[in-house]
């Protein structure tokens, strides 16, 4: 029998209050308000769940109501005698708090039997079943050590009978399993079997079971049945019993029946509505803007900068919201974006107390907040169950369904089609190579051009998630016209996250070195990025600068990069929370050329934004900062490098990174001093205090570019107090 896990899962998703499991202290000396409370509990129970049978364990949760109804019979008597209220003994009331229990715990397991899904309750019948028995076991105690005899007075012949006669049922229960739902749950397996050979069922065998068998009827029956089973995984995991990779395998082949027997048209005006609803929630950004609220900074995803509609924490205690920090993980990073932590396992826990907090916020200034639901659009963030066999041959099969719908249906169903590939390319690398590999990059890049801002977006998302895996760079950017489309949306996309996934999806690509060159090169690409760092969203903007970023590694991008308003962008980008330290890593890639050395000195606030963030910049952007600076020195010619070197603070700015800065800025900070050097700043005097220091180059080339790796002597006074304008 499986373990209580399955209570624990209603608790967490629903979560009854704490009374729920305890007796209640405040009635210890009120026996009339207990036996009210009892009464109203049992009868709740009855009028809630006597029409109300799940598809499955109808038998045990009708035994366990009869029981229950004859507990309201007896609770009646006394209550109706007269003269209870003196003459109950406590051992009675004893049993009427342990009464409470049960019913409470009966109430937990009946509420899940009825929310929970149907193939859920058919994967966990035994399992189930034995918490109905142990339930039964517990009943059948209460009314072995029920002093009956002390009632003698308060409650009459009949109901006495019929006390006893549920006592001796009680004793005689037996654990019952449906042998039909264990049959039912066996020829389940089987066809998840047969799938995991290869040898898929056809759609008679799958019709028989789904639509006769188990009654789901349609495609919205099947995508709640997938809801909730990856609900189960998100919030179980490891203690999953049948394990996360099975019901890997089960969600696979219902998404597979989903389309196989129900097809695509009839969820038109379903993924429409999810689409609006959508974009009705990335609105809350915008609206709270137009308040001129702040959002308290503890209430913002450290990775979108957004307001956090469901956050999650990390291994490293650190929270963010789970759509950036799911796509941080699927992009391949092993590390907490905020602390640099490895992280020491990829589990997302909800921050319920958070999720609360920003909820009673957002009421208080009036602010529309919807938490995620489960919905196609937050079933990116479900992290992948692990593949099983029956998983991929299911994903195959529905793929080749998917491709079919792409090539030959309606405008709808394409879209449809589209969202799932996105979907699929979300769970893993043996995905995203099967998907590319059947030939769907040619579908959606059709796509891309559709009138349909929904089709648009799915089609856009699916190419970024499946460049992801770096074999499919090449399909994609072999593709002809791929590229010029996947620009096209950055340029003109119907919605702001199909251009923001545009731009990722650029940066995905630009992974490869040969494929930075070609991006540049296609006409609006750098111009839209720009554009979108100084314009675009939060999230926009981060997917703007890593685009960049990327492309500027490569030195035959320097002249475009200046031509179409990219340095201009990333020197403004330095004033930007968020984006600032990877505008600060590029213009350190650009100035190593003196075209863009020149480019960068002619614009005014450069050096004064790279001075502020060396300043109050995270260890990373004064990293980044610094360096920019050396290579500005060192490619910018001399009326450059007097610029830099003559700015108020940078001598103690420089001082500081060489006691705290990152090893990478301690060594940059040195050879900016050795520049201080070369400017005849021989020492430089801080309240007429010197301290000597040596600084050597890098250690594993013998040079610091160019600059000679002997120790250099740097005079410098310690401030006392060092003012920060």
């Amino acid at each position: 029998m499986a373990s209580a896990a399955i209570f624990s899962s209603l608790r967490r998703s629903r979560s009854p209050t704490l009374d729920a499991f305890l007796a209640p202290v405040d009635l210890e000396n009120d026996v009339v308000g207990l036996l009210k409370t009892l009464t109203s509990i049992a009868s709740d129970l009855i009028s809630s769940f006597s029409d109300k049978t799940p598809p499955f364990q109808k038998k045990n949760s009708r035994s366990l109501i009869r029981k229950i109804e004859l507990f309201v019979v007896l609770l009646d008597s006394v209550r109706e005698s007269g003269e209870w209220w003196s003459n109950l003994p406590s051992t009675v009331v004893l049993c009427f708090k342990e009464l409470y229990l049960l019913l409470y715990r009966s109430k937990i397991l009946l509420d899940y039997c009825t929310q929970s899904s149907k193939l859920w309750l058919l994967l966990q019948n035994p399992s189930i079943s034995g918490h109905f028995h142990d339930l039964n076991q517990e009943i059948s105690t209460l009314l072995d050590v029920f002093p009956m005899n002390k009632l003698n007075c308060l409650i009459s012949d009949d109901v006495k009978e019929q006390i006893n006669l549920l006592q001796k049922q009680s004793r005689r229960n037996k654990l019952f399993i449906d042998k039909h739902v264990e049959s039912l749950r066996l020829k389940f397996f089987k066809l998840l079997n047969e799938i995991g050979t290869g040898n898929i069922p056809n759609s008679e065998e799958f019709h028989d079971f789904f639509v006769t068998k188990l009654g789901i009827l349609d495609a919205r029956a099947c995508r709640v049945e997938i809801e909730f089973l990856e609900e189960q995984i998100v919030n179980h995991g490891s203690d999953l019993e049948p394990s996360a990779s099975i019901l890997g395998g089960v969600i696979a082949m219902i998404r597979y029946c989903r389309f196989l027997l129900f097809g695509f048209e009839e969820d038109e005006v379903e993924i429409s509505h999810r689409f609006r609803r959508g974009k009705k929630r990335g609105l809350i950004s915008k609206e709270i803007a137009d308040t001129f609220i702040t959002i308290p900074k503890d209430f913002c995803c450290p990775i979108s900068l957004d307001l956090m509609m469901d956050p999650v924490i990390i291994s490293t205690g650190q929270t963010f919201d789970r759509a950036s920090i799911s796509r941080w993980i699927e992009e391949g990073h092993c590390n907490c974006p905020k602390t640099g932590q490895t992280l020491v396992h990829k589990k997302l826990v909800p921050n319920r107390a958070l999720r609360n907090l920003i909820m009673q916020w957002c009421t208080a200034h009036k602010i529309p907040y919807s938490p995620p639901e489960s919905s196609d659009l937050a079933g990116e963030s479900f992290p992948a169950a692990p593949a099983s066999r029956p998983a991929v041959e299911a994903n195959k099969a529905t793929v080749r369904l998917l491709i079919r719908e792409l090539e030959n249906g309606s405008d709808s169903g394409k879209a449809i089609a589209a969202r799932e590939i996105r979907f699929l390319a979300k769970t893993g690398r043996e995905n995203r190579g099967f998907i590319a590999e059947s030939g769907v990059i040619p579908h959606l890049k059709i796509l891309l051009s559709s009138e349909s801002a929904v089709a648009q977006e799915n089609a856009v998302t699916a190419m970024l998630n499946l460049s992801i895996y770096d074999k499919n760079k090449s399909r994609i950017m072999d593709e002809s016209g791929c590229l010029r489309s996947i620009v096209a949306v950055l340029k003109s996309g119907h919605t702001i996250e199909s251009r923001e996934n545009a731009a990722a999806t650029l940066f995905s690509l630009s992974a490869i070195h040969d494929y930075k060159k070609l991006i540049a090169d296609e006409a609006g690409a750098l111009q839209t990025l720009a554009g979108m760092l100084l314009s675009g969203t939060p999230r926009g903007r981060k997917d703007a600068v890593t685009a960049l970023f990327n492309l500027s590694t490569h030195t035959a991008n320097c002249v475009k990069m200046i031509e179409f308003g990219v340095v201009k962008s990333l020197v403004e980008a330095l004033e930007c929370d968020g984006v600032a330290e990877e505008a600060a890593g590029a213009l350190a890639l650009i100035v190593r050329q003196p075209v863009g050395a020149e480019a960068v000195g002619h614009e005014e606030a450069a050096v004064v934004g790279l001075i502020g963030m060396m300043r109050c910049g995270t260890p990373r952007g004064k990293e980044n900062a610094v360096a920019a600076l050396l290579e500005l020195c060192r490619s910018g010619g001399a009326a450059t490098t007097e610029r830099v070197v003559r700015t108020p603070a940078l001598a103690s700015l420089i001082q500081s990174l060489l006691f705290t800065g990152t090893k990478r800025a301690r060594r940059k900070a040195a050879s900016l001093a050795r520049v201080f050097q070369r400017c005849h700043y021989d020492t430089l005097h801080f309240n007429g205090l010197r301290f000597g220091y040596g600084f050597a180059g890098n250690s594993t080339t013998g040079m610091e570019s160019g600059f000679p790796a002997e120790t250099v002597s740097v005079t410098m006074s310690m401030p006392m107090s060092v003012s920060v304008s």
